[in-house]
């Protein structure tokens, strides 16, 4: 059975399913779908999110949850986060009772607005480690140069991860500041959406330049109330993953706004893929923070009205731009 159990086999659960069984652990990767489970252990491809890519033959693909998990040492979630609570409200029964809970999914339910390690260790009573950084699915499974942080308050346990997804070309960096790596990984999806929309209506790098700098600091205001160790947002898994998801065009969130910039209306833009931007949820948990705490966030109140209230993108930044002038700190 597996040694290291991987549930949720999109792109980026695939890609480290794959990365970790190429360095030679017992990987069974958990599919949603019966058929995508069959396909990848007929075939050793997964055509639906990673189609050019060929798996490695030790990689196990399971439909059974209680199977994958039963005698897991290692559990690595990366479902996206509206998902987690009800897939994993029937899964932990069957976790082993040494397991050690890591996740990879980015996001912040709505209504409770928990982080997915927050969801997690209130279904398990256990403290869940978290990766998150600068990192496209695509790249990493080409092997291309990637460094991310792993977060865990417990020290010991992040030392034991970080020797365990350290590869040559995936890079982990260890922190105990869970909270914070959490909402910059969460949160700079939202602003990926704007910076898209910016790019979208041809406004240039300068417009976009102010978008991810002003985007930060709504970040980091809410991560010091909340109190989250602002030094974190920083880092890779703050201003390293949000210079990657504004500016790249992997991105998926940053396609969205692109394509919201062309005029597309958001029902349409998410019937056109099957991969998830999780910034189109995490906004409306988002704003309800920033109204929780009394933080201001223009940026996330306008993407809000974009994607919720059919606000016209161009009025959105304008009235960004007209907003009471202040002191930049």
């Amino acid at each position: 059975m597996s040694y290291i159990a991987v549930i949720g086999a999109g792109s980026w659960g695939t890609t480290l399913a794959c990365m970790l069984a190429e360095e030679q652990y017992d990987v069974s990767l958990w599919a949603h779908e019966k058929e995508l489970a069959d396909e990848i252990n007929s075939t050793g491809r997964n055509s639906m999110y990673l189609p050019d890519v060929l798996l490695p033959s030790s990689l196990n693909a399971l439909n059974n949850i209680e199977e994958a998990l039963q005698n897991a040492r290692y559990v690595l979630n990366v479902i996206p986060t509206q998902f987690v609570r009800s897939i994993f409200t029937d899964a932990v029964p069957h976790f082993h009772k040494e397991a050690v809970i890591i996740s990879a999914s980015k996001g912040i339910e709505q209504g409770t607005l928990l982080t997915v390690s927050s969801i997690l260790h209130e279904l398990t009573n256990r403290q869940v480690a978290v990766i998150s950084g600068p990192s496209f699915a695509k790249e990493v499974i080409n092997k291309l140069p990637t460094a991310v942080t792993l977060a865990t308050k417990d020290p010991a346990t992040g030392l034991l991860l970080q020797e365990i997804f350290n590869t040559s070309y995936f890079r982990i960096y260890t922190h105990t500041d869970v909270l914070g790596v959490e909402l910059g990984g969460a949160l700079k999806n939202v602003v990926a959406i704007a910076s898209g929309i910016s790019d979208g209506l041809g406004l240039g790098h300068s417009a976009r330049s102010a978008l991810i700098t002003r985007g930060l600091a709504e970040i980091m205001r809410l991560g010091d109330v909340m109190g989250a160790d602002t030094r974190t947002f920083s880092g890779l898994s703050g201003l390293g993953d949000l210079v990657l998801t504004c500016t790249g065009p992997l991105s998926r969130n940053y396609s969205v706004g692109c394509s919201l910039g062309h005029g597309e209306k958001l029902t349409e833009i998410l019937t056109a893929t099957k991969s998830i931007a999780e910034g189109v949820t995490t906004v409306v948990s988002a704003l309800e923070l920033s109204q929780k705490y009394a933080i201001e966030m223009p940026i996330v109140e306008q993407v809000y009205n974009v994607l919720y209230k059919e606000k016209d993108p161009g009025n959105a930044v304008r009235e960004l731009m007209a907003r009471a002038l202040k002191p930049e700190f």
